[in-house]
């Protein structure tokens, strides 16, 4: 019963905001300029974030090709000093450390598809302004095209943010 009734208040909330911007169509559009800047916000920080994570995963590559020429190494002197079972071993860990690298490059390409994303939608903020508020005879909105793709934007948004899991 407690949900019906805050339900009911919901609605009703709703209802009294949309009669209000209605009325006030200034509102409505710094409402809308708030929304767009928090979004820009947003998407800038995770941005950063992105950017952040490629550069520790870079390091962690660059670290990778490291051990696995320093085991190459020790492999090929496992071999020329006649150690079979040290250079098949040595030999099973090189492939395992080139395994860690191709997966990490894949990873490293994952950030660099979202991040373009995020320039992505970055750049469609930039250049969707919110327009001037219009009076129309009919109380609708004159740019619904408008409405739906920064609906359609932030709904990605939330779907990248789901990707990417807790923590990061």
């Amino acid at each position: 019963m407690s949900s019906s009734w805050f339900e009911q208040l919901e609605a009703q909330l709703e209802r009294q905001l949309e009669a209000f911007l209605q009325a006030n169509p200034a509102q409505e559009a710094l409402l809308q300029e708030q929304e767009q800047q928090e979004r820009q916000q947003r998407l800038k920080q995770q941005r950063l974030d992105l950017q952040q994570q490629a550069e520790h995963t870079r390091t962690g590559l660059l670290q990778l090709a490291n051990d696995i020429a320093q085991w190459q190494q020790r492999l090929q002197r496992a071999q020329a000093a006649g150690a079979t079972d040290l250079a098949q071993r040595a030999e099973a860990h090189v492939h395992q450390l080139m395994a860690q690298g191709r997966d990490r490059w894949q990873a490293l390409g994952a950030l660099g598809h979202q991040f373009r994303q995020v320039e992505g939608e970055l750049e469609q903020l930039a250049q969707a302004r919110p327009a001037p508020p219009q009076a129309t005879s009919a109380g609708v909105e004159p740019d619904l095209n408008q409405a739906w793709a920064a609906f359609e934007a932030e709904q990605e948004l939330e779907q990248l943010r789901r990707a990417q899991g807790p923590g990061s």
